[in-house]
């Protein structure tokens, strides 16, 4: 069985010149489609590609919109053509006199009129990486700060987790500005701050800050925060932040069989706590309320940078330090050590229960006696060996 092959789209760029010549929001185009505007910004940002059903059904769409443009383009009118007559000269009545004429006075030549000049366009102004990075800090961080605070349940955290985030974006700036999605990359990285388990050793978390004040949004956030992270994070990014699966799949970094599975358990710990909360459409209008309903506000661009650097230099120069100390901790080992090997010397001690050693003289009776004795025993043996009846 073979398989057809593959609708062909037309590049991402096509993709968003056509709905916006169409006159269509992200939502409106999603909404033809059936699926989420996360999804659609991710197909016209070229960082996904539709598969299956979805790519027909968004295929169909856009080859729609092109004829609908080709159809609604105005064919350039003919200049009609200006045919100017030539007057008639009066004729003379044959009985009247003729008019003397006067003299032709010399008429002034027309000055040849400036050709006026094509305006050029003007040329789009390149920005430095600080005027990116603030541009980029303001359009994410406050939707960063309000979706970390639905993970962690407390303000400050979560307004410290993005601002780690986006300094840290600031130190490797070439590679998240070369991203294809930069607030994806600060995203990950402030869920994974937030979610530390260190955090629980840190002295403020052992104070509560107060819950919300509507007792709706006080139960969804404790329902939230009695997941574990891993389905937390799961739940977040794909009913409130609105990825699809395999989004959420490489953010989290985990297969999409593990994925769903994350994301099903979720839904069934909220709905059994939250009935009214089953359908994923109004789980997805909660969370944003709650998120919403909470006064969260993200410091001014300039003092992440400048918190940033004054980070990566404390860290540089304490690198520097902790270098010249293990330097000169070797080089004074290298000096002091010995070159070869010296044995102990034990103290002296006085030795006990050793009888004196005496000068050698002559046998005593006793010594004489036991040594005839040993002179007389059998030379194979002991007499003791030696079988004998008595």
């Amino acid at each position: 069985m073979t398989r057809s092959p593959a609708t062909p789209l037309p590049p991402p760029k096509a993709r968003r010149r056509l709905r916006e010549t169409a006159a269509l929001t992200q939502t409106q185009l999603a909404d033809r489609v059936g699926v989420t505007p996360a999804t659609v910004r991710a197909w016209e940002s070229g960082r996904t590609t539709p598969r299956g059903r979805k790519r027909e059904t968004y295929a169909k769409l856009l080859k729609t919109l092109a004829e609908e443009e080709t159809v609604q383009a105005p064919e350039p009118e003919p200049e009609p053509e200006s045919k100017l007559e030539p007057e008639a000269k009066p004729q003379p009545e044959p009985d009247a006199k003729p008019e003397p004429q006067p003299e032709p006075q010399p008429q002034p030549q027309p000055q040849p009129q400036p050709q006026p000049q094509p305006i050029a366009a003007p040329e789009p102004v390149a920005l430095t990486p600080a005027q990116a990075f603030d541009a980029l800090y303001a359009f994410s961080a406050p939707a960063l700060v309000r979706q970390t605070f639905l993970l962690t349940g407390r303000r400050e955290q979560a307004r410290e987790s993005v601002e780690r985030a986006f300094q840290a974006a600031w130190e490797h700036w070439p590679e998240v500005a070369r991203d294809r999605d930069p607030v994806g990359w600060v995203r990950a990285t402030a869920y994974e701050y937030a979610l530390s388990p260190w955090q629980r050793l840190r002295p403020r978390h052992r104070h509560p800050e107060p819950p919300p004040a509507d007792p709706g949004d006080r139960t969804l956030l404790n329902t939230l925060l009695r997941l574990p992270p891993r389905h937390r994070r799961t739940l977040v990014l794909y009913d409130g932040v609105g990825l699809d699966l395999p989004e959420t799949a490489a953010e989290t970094e985990a297969s999409t069989p593990a994925t769903a599975n994350r994301l099903l358990r979720a839904r069934e710990a909220v709905a059994g706590r939250l009935p009214a909360l089953a359908d994923p459409q109004v789980l997805h209008r909660r969370l944003a309320e709650l998120a919403s309903n909470e006064r969260l506000r993200a410091a001014e661009p300039p003092t992440v940078r400048r918190g940033g650097e004054r980070r990566a230099r404390l860290r540089t120069r304490a690198a520097i330090a902790f270098t010249v100390a293990l330097i000169g901790t070797t080089a004074l080992t290298v000096r002091t050590a010995p070159t070869h090997y010296e044995p102990p010397v034990s103290p002296g001690q006085a030795v006990r229960g050793v009888p004196q050693r005496v000068a050698p003289g002559a046998l005593s009776d006793e010594e004489l006696e036991l040594r005839q004795k040993l002179r007389d025993q059998v030379q194979d043996g002991p007499e003791r060996l030696s079988p004998r009846l008595e």
